[in-house]
């Protein structure tokens, strides 16, 4: 049975992109699943990072589950139900106010790179491959899920991959501004843990901050006197106090998220 599996260590949650008979192929019921996991993590104040990743080494996801659009997809209505969970997962990923990590192997194609396109941060394996080739298909990537894509890396790179259909490898992913990192196959999981952990170590309502107003000042408007005042929420924070107390004391910091 496809799922979407949830499992936590310490402050670190893993979710899990589990249907290895298909390359961890995206079906319905698992964009449905994505989307409530996320929205349980958002809300937990214990987590700090959640890492997204593929079961087994073959694939991060291999797009949509296609068998399904026979049956799932076939006509306007369901199309826009199903591309509508799709969207409503993608948005779950952006907006979780923790931040998020793609732990990339092997494949990551159409909806796979779609989830991937919408976290913070995409460590991913030398051997790993990216790209959407749906024109190869003779259907369009839904707007509500070209939209991460399109912030991530610009309308030039999204038309080479939508319009040729090409396959790229890492490096031609990571020199287009797909990825964060590049490692060597047997280190991706490592570093993906190693960047949580890092992410962890940090105060986690400043990650959230950091988070917002990234998103906001990429909508272009200038921000109201109100807004350039909240800017300063730290100043109220016991996280901000404990900062710079063990600074000037040369400790590690104990952040507590208030």
């Amino acid at each position: 049975m496809a799922t979407v599996d949830c499992s936590t260590n310490g402050e670190i949650a893993t979710l899990t992109l589990n249907n290895p008979d298909k390359l961890n192929a995206i079906d319905l019921a698992m964009w449905q699943q994505l989307a409530a996991s996320m929205q349980r993590l958002a809300e937990d104040d214990a987590i700090r990072c959640v890492v997204i990743r593929g079961a087994g080494d073959a694939a991060f996801a291999a797009g949509g589950d296609l068998e399904e659009f026979v049956t799932a997809r076939a006509t306007l209505d369901q199309a826009l139900h199903y591309h509508g969970e799709v969207a409503r997962a993608l948005n779950a990923i952006a907006d979780c106010p923790h931040p998020t990590v793609a732990l990339i192997k092997g494949a990551c194609i159409g909806g796979g790179l779609e989830i991937a396109g919408v976290c913070d941060l995409r460590i991913a394996g030398e051997s790993t491959r990216f790209g959407a080739p749906i024109n190869k298909l003779g259907f369009s990537m839904y707007p509500g899920e070209m939209e991460g894509l399109l912030r991530l890396a610009g309308p030039a790179v999204i038309k080479e991959i939508l319009l040729e259909g090409r396959i790229l490898n890492a490096r031609e992913a990571y020199e287009k501004g797909l990825l964060t990192r590049v490692v060597g196959d047997e280190q991706v999981e490592d570093e993906a843990y190693a960047t949580a952990r890092r992410i962890c170590s940090g105060a986690p309502l400043v990650a959230g901050w950091h988070k917002q107003w990234i998103r906001r000042l990429l909508d272009g408007r200038p921000l109201s006197e109100q807004e350039r005042a909240d800017s300063f929420a730290f100043l109220d924070t016991e996280d901000y106090k404990e900062g710079l107390s063990a600074f000037l004391e040369k400790r590690k910091p104990v952040f507590k998220a208030r």
